[in-house]
């Protein structure tokens, strides 16, 4: 018999949903940071074995919307909910689980569970859970995995939706502005990165060498200067930690130019929106 089915991975910002996809999976899919709201969008995990195929939704984390990029991003939680086989909750366990995420919870339609997530942290809380896991020890996913696996729909024939060596639906483009976004986000200070976009303007593969030219986008002139840095320090170490993991996925040299533009506003623009991959 052959398992397959999706399931949507969801949970408050910061709660360790792409830390827990790129753990199932075994790849590095979704760009993880100490900032919250880093995914934006749903992304595709697929998790692949001989018999079965579960395709895992990272999505954004549950907040409350201040602009046009929050409703997309929490259109995109809807409709990640929307016609899974299964819902992993996740809950940080170094913190509370409040009233409102509890609420949460309960309205979210079966089958469904909770997941305690963090548990190598100090000081876990010992709300109830169904699953205790840390993405980052390990602990815990072995029996996770069995488990979500064991609850896909099963049929005699092998009906997986992916080429068996997907790990993602996402494109090499996609990946590699995700990552110069992550190393953006974790160099800048705390009142620009949900401010930032990334956008791949050139992807040139050649045999040799694959030239790839990115910008990436602020909100103000002030916060410019800022990603560019002094003699160009701070967009120096974006490029050089970005280039190194595109050299990784690519397995070949990279040659990568990064620039940085101001678009006002640009999180409440739907062309902007729309340009940037939103």
């Amino acid at each position: 018999m052959y398992s397959f089915g999706y399931v949507a991975v969801v949970g408050k910002t910061n709660a360790g949903k792409s830390s827990l996809v790129n753990a199932l999976v075994g790849e590095k899919i979704a760009i993880v940071t100490k900032r919250p709201q880093t995914t934006r969008d749903n992304i595709l995990g697929i998790l692949n074995g001989g018999n079965y195929q579960v395709v895992l939704v990272d999505t954004p984390g549950v907040h409350h919307t201040k602009n046009k990029l929050d409703k997309k991003m929490m259109k995109s939680v809807r409709s990640a909910i929307s016609g899974v086989d299964l819902i992993l909750y996740l809950a940080d366990g170094s913190k509370e689980l409040d009233e409102e995420e509890i609420q949460y919870y309960e309205h979210l339609p079966e089958p469904k569970l909770l997941i305690k997530t963090k548990i190598d942290k100090k000081n876990i809380n010992d709300f109830k859970s169904d699953f205790e896991i840390s993405s980052l020890s390990g602990a815990g996913l072995e029996n996770l995995k069995n488990y979500i696996i064991s609850q896909m729909p099963k049929s005699k024939v092998k009906n997986f939706a992916f080429e068996e060596d997907y790990y993602t639906d996402k494109s090499v483009k996609f990946l590699v502005a995700e990552e110069i976004r992550q190393n953006a986000l974790n160099l800048l200070n705390d009142e620009i990165p949900h401010g930032i976009a990334v956008v791949i303007d050139k992807f040139d593969e050649k045999e040799n060498i694959v030239i790839i030219e990115g910008t990436i986008v602020v909100e103000q002139e002030r916060h410019k200067g800022i990603v560019i840095g002094k003699g160009g320090n701070v967009l120096k170490k974006i490029g050089q930690e970005s280039r190194k993991f595109a050299e990784e996925l690519l397995g070949n040299k990279v040659l990568l130019k990064l620039f940085v533009k101001v678009d006002k506003d640009w999180r409440n623009k739907d062309k902007s929106l729309k340009d940037f991959g939103y």
